[in-house]
């Protein structure tokens, strides 16, 4: 249960940034944006800065996804495992690929179902989660399959959705 209580669903003030939102999600306010928006700033570079991070950088979207689901299993967020499962599927992750990241050391190490590049990925997202501080080799093995652009990009996805993963995580916001 959230332990702050959500803005009304039909909220409509400040119209600006309510319309935003609700652009950005197809016309509705998910709980997360009924939380964010008890601080209308917050919620608007909230919007902007999660839009961008979703929508226009040149990571690929599977790899977004999948850092995003091993992101919320690390800090058990399961409101973010809900809402990126589908997406991680429509980018191209397999279903055996959604399990095995439910145990995401297990898949670091699952050649079976991830690609070289995907583990590294992982690799990447669990120092980076758990410790901040990512290995040398850990980052320049993700380096060299994915290019400098793609790298900094994926480490910003696993940022900003730690960023997201507390926030739901410390304020108790359950998926719709």
């Amino acid at each position: 249960m959230a332990r702050i209580p959500y803005v009304p669903a039909d909220l409509a003030e400040p119209r600006e940034i309510v319309d935003a939102v609700r652009a950005r999600r197809g016309g509705t306010l998910l709980n997360l944006d009924r939380m964010l928006l008890h601080s209308p700033d917050l919620a608007a570079g909230w919007n902007a800065y999660l839009g961008a991070v979703r929508t226009r950088l040149s990571l690929s979207p599977k790899l977004r996804e999948l850092a995003m689901c091993v992101v919320a299993v690390l800090n058990d967020a399961e409101y973010e495992f809900v809402h990126h499962s589908p997406e991680f599927l429509e980018a191209g992750g397999t279903q055996a690929q959604l399990d095995a990241l439910r145990d995401p050391d297990a898949a670091r190490r699952d050649e079976a179902n991830f690609d070289e590049t995907e583990r590294a990925a992982l690799a990447v997202a669990i120092t980076s989660t758990r410790t901040v501080r990512v290995p040398e080799a850990d980052l320049d093995a993700l380096a060299r399959r994915l290019g400098e652009r793609a790298t900094v990009e994926f480490v910003a996805t696993v940022a900003a959705y730690n960023m997201v993963s507390r926030f739901l995580v410390a304020l108790g916001i359950e998926p719709e």
